[in-house]
């Protein structure tokens, strides 16, 4: 652990360690422990460091072990750990059991969420709900009955859920970047530095139908140049939930908007050969004495970006062509690109495909309902 807390950075990013090196398994749960001691429990537990394989069942069980918590992503155990935080955060404050927590306890947590005082900042539904899923996977770990799945829990959240509703504090999609509109956010768009990165970026994110983690992840080893595009691998894709990785598709262009070719302008200007394809850019100070005319100038970092990075880039880019920054983000180019098919009548099986949705219920939840009147089915009818 490190002095803040948290698991050392070999055990945050996957390395392979021996048994003298790192804890490879949780230590026993620290149960009805103070709050500070279930945190630094659960951040080590959710490390993911493979022992050296001895032969021996305790290693074998530990492997286990390391794997079993693998089923989760990355992303999603980044979360849960966050989520234990400022869940054993406030019951520190309250003089609470952390684990095992008791059911009216929880749902307590997700009410001052939702509603805590001022000037702290309401939780969405969604934030709240991946808190209990932490809460949930916390006792897992520990062997223990989760409280989240008990009837105050859950009735308390679906409450919650409707009144927010009512409130109009309910979830709101992403506004969808079709292409009309997709093409105004790229209009103002200049050919410097930022502008061929960010123009790559969008339209890249839009013909590939990609989340914002997908497009920060995409390396040069990652794309395969064929005859009608790019092929692009997917090692780790969140509708991929068996981690077998998936190919994107990702077409030339028949106009100014072909995203093959801005990904290629972008490189060339770029100098990327290797690594990452989607990096920070940072301005250089202007030179001493330097004409006021004179271009800035920039420094491309060797790291890929992070998601949210790419959504503070279409919020950035949808406001200046004149756009509300709160309405898009990293989801507009996915939805973007599955309303535009959708408008085109693309069969829904192609929606699906162009999506890696695993099911028709995420599918929908991504598709617009468009003009209720048009082809109605009572059409004709009265």
């Amino acid at each position: 652990m490190s002095p803040d807390g948290r698991p050392a950075f070999a055990a945050r990013h996957g390395a392979t360690a021996s048994a003298s090196e790192a804890p490879l398994t949780p230590l026993p749960a620290p149960v009805g422990g103070a709050p500070a001691a279930v945190r630094g429990w659960f951040e080590t537990a959710t490390c993911d460091i493979l022992p050296t394989a001895d032969g021996t069942l305790e290693t074998a069980q530990r492997t286990a072990a390391v794997l079993a918590r693998r089923a989760k992503a990355d992303n999603t155990r980044r979360a849960y750990r966050a989520g234990v935080r400022a869940w054993c955060a406030w019951c520190d404050g309250h003089a609470l059991s952390a684990l095992p927590a008791r059911p009216e306890d929880v749902a307590a947590f997700v009410a001052a969420g939702a509603y805590p005082p001022s000037p702290a900042r309401p939780l969405a539904a969604q934030t709240l709900r991946l808190r209990l899923a932490s809460i949930g996977w916390l006792h897992w770990l520990a062997g223990l009955p989760s409280p989240t799945a008990t009837a105050i829990v859950s009735e308390t959240m679906a409450g919650l859920e409707r009144t927010l509703r009512r409130q109009g504090r309910g979830p709101r999609p992403k506004l969808a970047a079709k292409i009309a509109l997709l093409r105004e956010i790229l209009a103002p768009i200049e050919d410097d530095l930022p502008g061929l990165r960010d123009r790559a970026l969008l339209l890249v994110g839009f013909a590939g139908a990609l989340r914002r983690a997908e497009l920060a992840a995409i390396r040069i080893n990652d794309l395969e140049a064929c005859e009608h595009g790019l092929r692009l691998s997917l090692p780790v894709s969140k509708g991929d939930r068996r981690g077998k990785g998936v190919v994107v598709a990702v077409p030339y262009g028949v106009t100014e908007l072909c995203p093959v070719r801005a990904l290629q302008r972008w490189c060339a200007a770029a100098g990327i050969t290797e690594g990452a394809v989607f990096r920070r850019i940072r301005r250089l100070p202007p030179r001493r004495g330097a004409a006021a005319a004179e271009p800035p100038a920039w420094v491309v970092g060797s790291e890929p970006m992070d998601p949210g990075t790419v959504a503070r880039i279409v919020k950035a880019r949808g406001e200046a062509a004149g756009f509300e920054p709160a309405s898009l983000g990293g989801h507009s180019l996915k939805r973007g690109a599955l309303n535009t098919a959708k408008d085109r009548r693309v069969h829904p099986a192609q929606l699906k495909r162009l999506g890696r949705h695993a099911s028709w219920a995420t599918l929908a939840a991504y598709i617009e309902d468009g003009d209720l009147f048009e082809e109605h089915a009572l059409d004709g009818v009265l």
